[in-house]
């Protein structure tokens, strides 16, 4: 059975859906304002794998993602600017134009990462009456206040507001002033409390409200977004540890207040990335996007199986070393790949069975770790633990073609929750050469026969950097597989 680390009962948890076999998976998506960097598309890569542990179960899994265009206070401070706004007046661009920019490229990055699209994306601009009625029935439960810049919520009159963070709601609150590095606004009650609808004047991504002219808080949208797709309760939250003592603690004060009922079963929250051991800054200069990567000669898959090396609630440190170990590693899994679906040899083994069995013990542990809290480590062992014997086996001659299919069906079986496109590699040594590539393989063996190493090499480095096809000689003789 699924087993999953749930934040808001601080231990891991037999995974039970409300309803059956269907789960309700919602994930905190980006505030479009700014390109997403390979930290924020960590996250959004193991809440893939997460996906794709689900479906692996038997689950049908509704997935919704929210896109923040309007409404996210810097900082989460209650006296700070919208980014959204700030990043628009600081293009000289309207809001829509950067969150239809900054959406677009993280659709391309998630394509780059093989990221399975949610069933649908909410934008907050698009769903301001859904936000309108969500207010309506705190503002008529008297969990409300007016004050000169919005609409805010008492945290005071939730009980056990904060339960997520595992402290008291007098600890925040006193926690919060100690380490507070802004003023706090005029009128507020207390330095938990938080605006669900902020007063502005102006026509970009501003609405006439019952309550005055403005735009939504931040953390209304996913509340608000959430709930009308996937009901009141549902079963999957997800997002980042710094959602915790702020958001996902305001989205669960606002939601169940509303409600009267609980609102999320399982919040799943993701560590942080940190490059060299630091924080990812602006001003360290440390900051990469996906695409960044892929410039500096890296491919995508190198860094999704770079992602799954650790474990989701753990610090991962980046380094431009371990992504080379990690490309390395990926160039070699779809050589195993290609290799395997070369194999002819048709000899009978006796031990054939205990062979697939051995494969087959390496599969259940493979799936076992993922659903003991989605041990992507451990179950990336027990894949290597796969290649290792049967490279011993081949060593020795001994692996046949009935073996060699075997292997692949079930490094395809990891492939159904790892999404490394194990099968676009099979599938592209099946494929017919380009003549001008096959000319090329031709000429070079010629030359190697005629002891002409150095045009060999020549045309091994034009097939390399033109083609992206690598040529490696075996005592069984030459084979060759894309980069």
């Amino acid at each position: 059975m699924l087993h999953l680390y749930n934040t808001l009962t601080h231990k891991k948890e037999t995974f039970r859906p409300i309803n059956g076999k269907n789960v309700g998976f919602y994930t905190c998506g980006i505030t479009a304002y700014y390109t997403a960097h390979i930290g924020n598309m960590r996250k959004y890569t193991m809440d893939d794998v997460i996906k794709r542990v689900l479906m692996h179960n038997g689950y049908s899994v509704e997935h919704i993602e929210n896109v923040t265009d309007v409404g996210h206070l810097a900082g989460d401070a209650n006296t700070t600017d919208d980014k959204m706004r700030v990043s628009a007046e600081t293009q000289h661009k309207t809001m829509k134009q950067i969150a239809e920019a900054y959406f677009g490229m993280f659709l391309k990055e998630s394509d780059y990462l093989n990221i399975i699209k949610p069933n649908q994306f909410l934008f907050a601009s698009e769903n301001i009456q859904v936000m309108f009625d969500l207010i309506k029935k705190l503002d008529d439960k008297g969990y409300l206040y007016k004050i000169g810049t919005g609409m805010y919520y008492d945290t005071s009159k939730f009980k056990n507001y904060g339960k997520l963070t595992g402290s008291t709601f007098k600890q925040l609150n006193e926690k919060l002033k100690a380490g507070a590095t802004v003023e706090r606004v005029d009128g507020i009650r207390n330095i938990t409390d938080f605006a669900v609808w902020r007063f502005a004047e102006g026509t970009d991504m501003i609405w006439d409200s019952p309550w005055g002219r403005g735009f939504p808080g931040w953390h209304i949208e996913c509340s608000a977004m959430s709930m009308k797709a996937l009901g009141e309760h549902f079963d999957v939250h997800t997002g980042g540890v710094d959602h915790i003592a702020i958001h996902h603690s305001n989205e669960i004060a606002q939601s169940e207040a509303a409600t009267g009922q609980k609102f999320v079963n399982y919040w799943v929250h993701h560590e942080f990335l940190v490059v060299n051991g630091q924080k990812m800054s602006k001003s360290i200069g440390n900051i990469y996007t996906v695409q960044q990567i892929i410039d500096k000669g890296y491919s995508p898959m190198a860094l999704r199986l770079f992602y799954m090396s650790g474990h989701y609630r753990q610090i991962l440190n980046f380094t431009f070393e371990a992504l080379t170990n990690t490309e390395n590693t990926i160039k070699s899994i779809y050589n195993f790949l290609g290799r395997l679906s070369e194999a002819k040899n048709k000899s009978k083994n006796d031990d054939t069975k205990e062979f697939k069995k051995k494969i087959s013990d390496h599969k259940r542990m493979f799936f076992k770790t993922l659903d003991d809290d989605i041990n992507t480590p451990m179950a990336l062992a027990e894949m290597h633990a796969v290649m290792n014997d049967t490279n011993q086996r081949e060593s020795t001659g001994k692996l046949n073609s009935s073996e060699a299919k075997f292997v692949i069906k079930t490094m395809l079986s990891f492939d159904s929750v790892l999404g490394l496109r194990f099968d676009e590699h099979i599938k592209s040594k099946k494929e017919p050469l380009d003549k001008e590539i096959k000319r090329l393989i031709e000429e070079r063996e010629a030359a190697r026969n005629g002891r002409d190493f150095k045009k060999a090499d020549d045309i091994r480095n034009v097939l390399k950097d033109k083609y992206h096809i690598i040529i490696e000689d075996t005592k069984e003789g030459m084979r060759w597989h894309k980069e």
